[in-house]
């Protein structure tokens, strides 16, 4: 199949890429079991079809997902630009113990990336959550260094919400904004998406999938984190089913699959800003990239605005507590 992905720069000062991004989160076990094989050949896939902007976190896998992208883009180098988020820490049986952006611990986190990766640059590095303990102003002033060293291109940001946006700005150029939006969370339009286009900063939007809610997926086990979230929980599950149900039902009329409709919608939504979308398998990665033959008309955005409500938060409560962005 042949795609053509249209580009975005991202923000004023950061690289053009695809609009369609390629999340790398699910290929290191968040979403149940995986196959590194087929997770090496999804990559390879998505570089040749033109979805060349890749994303992971140094502590997906602890360390997995890194190496697993190093191993796919080997010799692929120069056809693909990195999204790295760093700061969360986990302990060696996978529980989440908290954050870390010390600027000492910036570089620290960057040199391993850059090694696990097999690169010498990182195009956008950011901070995964930000740190109550330390100010964004000496975080980013960390990345600078990094950028002015030669080892980081371009700065990003991760959940945070206008105030943090408007500091960091302040201590250098900020590329753009990573944050949860979709038919399901929504949130960011308020008051987050107008102070990026003023400020000139672009956005990369992950869970367009609402974590494959919209697509009618369940927790696979144990080991899927999806399991704890308030959106795939019982007392919500049922009135969710019935809004999945109802956007299959409009999918389907316009010859589109549930995931299609959902990234499509984000397109449509916000010109300029990249959906991020998390393909485990060239299947999922064919279906993903099927969107872009079924650009929605503004009545369509509109009527699927107003017929998904989903209820529960995108989060735990404590996670949610803790989320700049919800501030």
């Amino acid at each position: 199949m042949t795609t053509t992905i249209t580009t975005t720069t991202l923000g004023a000062s950061g690289p053009t890429v695809p609009r369609l991004a390629l999340g790398c989160m699910g290929m290191s076990g968040m979403y149940g079991a995986t196959d590194d094989d087929e997770s090496v050949r999804t990559i390879q896939a998505a570089i040749d079809r033109g979805m060349t902007l890749l994303d992971t976190g140094d502590f997906y896998g602890m360390g997995h997902n890194e190496m697993l992208i190093g191993r796919a883009i080997a010799g692929r180098r120069d056809r693909v630009q990195l999204s790295v988020k760093f700061g969360a820490l986990r302990a060696p049986d996978g529980s989440w113990i908290g954050v870390d952006a010390r600027p000492v611990a910036v570089k620290n986190f960057a040199a391993y990336s850059l090694k696990r990766l097999g690169v010498e640059v990182i195009d956008v590095y950011r901070p995964a959550r930000l740190d109550p303990s330390v100010p964004i102003e000496d975080i980013i002033g960390a990345v600078a260094d990094l950028v002015r060293a030669g080892h980081v291109r371009h700065i990003g940001l991760s959940e945070v919400g206008v105030d943090t946006i408007r500091r960091a700005h302040a201590v250098h150029p900020i590329a753009d904004l990573q944050i949860e939006y979709s038919l399901a969370s929504r949130g960011p339009e308020a008051a987050i998406f107008p102070v990026l286009r003023e400020l000139g900063i672009g956005a990369t939007l992950y869970g367009v999938l609402s974590r494959g809610l919209l697509t009618g997926r369940a927790p696979t086990g144990p080991g899927d984190f999806r399991a704890w979230l308030p959106r795939f929980q019982a007392d919500t599950r049922a009135q969710n089913d019935e809004v999945v149900a109802a956007l299959r039902a409009f999918a389907e009329q316009r010859g589109m699959s549930p995931g299609q409709l959902a990234i499509a919608w984000v397109l449509a939504r916000q010109p300029g800003f990249v959906a991020l979308v998390g393909a485990k398998t060239r299947a999922q990665l064919d279906d993903a990239l099927g969107a872009l033959a079924h650009p929605l008309a503004a009545t369509d955005v509109e009527a699927l605005g107003r017929l998904a409500t989903i209820a529960g938060d995108r989060y735990g409560a404590e996670q949610m507590r803790h989320l700049d962005s919800e501030r």
